[in-house]
Order: C-alpha cells, then structure tokens, then sequence
C-alpha cells in the first residue's frame, strides 16, 4: 500500500482547503459506486480520492465544477423579458394591472366611521353597566 500525503496532491489542488472539498467529493462518489481510476489496494474511499488527485488520474476541473454545483442553492440564469414565454409576460402583466387596482381602491371607501371613537363608547357603556350592577347588588 502506498502512503499517500498531500505534498503528493499539492502539485495538482495547491490549495490545501480545495484540496479537503474535492477528496471528500470524491470519495462520496466512489461510496455512490462512481468507478474507480486507480486499483483499490483493500484502501479506504478517501485514500483512493487522494491517489486519484496525486496520480491526476480524474479531471479535477470537472470534480471543481461539480463540487461547486453541489453548494448553489439557486442556479441563476441570465433571460432578457423579450426572451420569456408569452405566457409569464401576459401574468407579469395581469398581476401589475390588478396590483395597481387594488392600491386604487380604498379600504373604507364612502365610510366616515371613526372606529376608535366608537370603542371609546362601547368601553364606557359597559362601564355604566358594571356601576349598575354593583348598586343591585348593594341594595340586595
């Protein structure tokens, strides 16, 4: 069994950081069943990841982009409003045109109701309620 260091790999990833990312990619994917480019030798996935990396057996510009598709969370793609499908410009449209109604519209259009001055009342009619109550109780 050949003992494998990273002075051996830093001559293909010179970063050392990279270096850890790829080999663990590249191990997950033999542990997936990806085939193997150098003989196992009865050693471990990440053992073979690094021979593979020092004996420049893979393409590591492919593993780099694949490893890097890994951590997007969101592919963003480049498409000019005249490159959309009719469809998603004709809703972009709709949903504009109902969104400025909407703001058109008033929310107590043609009501003059001053709802806080008639909690204040509510408020004070049920206080008139409980001094009644109480002088019921008191004559009792």
């Amino acid at each position: 069994m050949a003992r494998v260091t990273v002075e051996d790999c830093i001559l293909n990833v010179p970063n050392r950081f990279e270096l850890v990312l790829l080999s663990a990619k590249r191990a997950r994917e033999i542990s997936a069943g990806s085939p193997l480019t150098v003989i196992r030798d009865n050693d471990k996935n990440p053992v073979i990841a690094l021979r593979e990396i020092s004996e420049n057996s893979i393409d590591i510009a492919a593993l780099r982009e694949s490893l890097i598709k890994n951590f997007q969370r969101h592919v963003f793609v480049e498409n000019h409003e005249s490159e959309l499908d009719e469809e998603v410009q004709d809703s972009m449209g709709a949903t504009s045109e109902w969104d400025e109604e909407v703001s058109a519209i008033s929310i107590n259009e043609g009501d003059d109701t001053d709802y806080a001055d008639s909690e204040e009342e509510s408020s004070d009619e049920e206080d008139d309620e409980d001094e009644t109550d109480d002088a019921d109780d008191d004559e009792a």
